[in-house]
């Protein structure tokens, strides 16, 4: 599925959900954990901006509204949150205050733009469907000094920055099906660290940049898998039949957050960093996905 499909799916799922009526479903226990995790969830109606704090009990909406808000991620000091949104019609990039107070558009676009990252000092990378392609770019947290890092007639997605502010690891199919790849932050040295004929997808760096996560269909069905920063000792951390995705490491890089539908809907779930001691934090009959662990 391309990354412009994934999105009009999201919002027509979302759409449907509308006239939905919204039954909580409850029966896990209290799990603590350390950090907020902020992830987006169809639980009431729309798909919107939830956070996570400490507990798995403990959840808060962050936005409100009719349309699809989707792929949070944490700013560096854990102030802020961006995500993409539909809400004005077309894919944009917004910016939140932790508590879900001042959403702003930075992007003001007519192309798609999705999937923003922030990197350690502060600015966003993101994707925008430019010349009918989806490619990286960078700009300052207010939008401002934009600037193009791929220029592919393939799609590159899911770009993430090391905590170290070195790299930007990215997923592309410009060989012919998804990969990861790594470039510096300038787009310079595009170098492809997987190397296989299924779809690995979804990179997420460990907080120490020497570890990335993703995801992978390589065994049959979507599992977690980590390597080295260099695309070397990939090991398979989940092995379920069902759909593991969206992997994201705590702030300390001893656990890493996931979503997975093995209990009947797509819920999170968090795990130690070498896939034991698999925790369920939420359980919901719509979907809970997007996890990404803040300080």
């Amino acid at each position: 599925m391309t990354v412009k499909q994934r999105f009009a799916l999201v919002a027509m799922v979302g759409a449907t959900l509308v006239m939905v009526i919204i039954v909580m479903v409850s029966g896990i226990g209290r799990i603590n954990f350390n950090g907020k995790i902020v992830f987006c969830s169809d639980r009431n109606g729309d798909r919107g901006i939830y956070v996570m704090d400490s507990t798995s009990d403990n959840i808060h909406r962050l936005t409100y509204n009719l349309s699809t808000d989707t792929t949070p991620a944490w700013s560096q000091d854990g102030t802020k949150i961006a995500f993409c949104s539909n809400r004005e019609g077309n894919w944009e990039i917004y910016i939140i205050n932790a508590d879900g107070s001042n959403q702003t558009n930075i992007t003001n676009s007519p192309d798609d733009e999705v999937d923003p990252w922030w990197s350690p000092d502060g600015r966003i990378t993101f994707c925008s469907l430019t010349d009918d392609n989806f490619d990286i770019y960078t700009a300052r947290a207010d939008g401002s000094y934009r600037t193009r890092l791929t220029n592919d007639s393939a799609i590159d997605a899911f770009p993430q920055w090391s905590p170290d502010g070195s790299k930007i690891a990215f997923c592309s199919d410009r060989d012919g099906n998804w990969e990861i790849y790594v470039m510096d932050t300038d787009g310079s040295n595009q170098t492809r660290i997987t190397n296989n004929s299924f779809d690995d997808q979804e990179p997420s760096w460990s907080p120490d940049s020497s570890k990335i996560a993703f995801y992978s269909d390589r065994d049959g069905d979507n599992d977690i898998y980590v390597m080295d920063a260099d695309g070397s000792n990939q090991t398979q951390l989940t092995d379920d039949p069902s759909f593991d995705a969206y992997p994201c490491w705590s702030p300390e890089g001893d656990k890493i957050a996931f979503a997975s539908n093995r209990g009947g809907s797509l819920d999170i779930y968090i795990m130690n960093q070498d896939g034991a001691h698999v925790l369920k934090l939420t359980e919901h009959w719509l979907s809970d996905l997007f996890p990404r662990w803040g300080p």
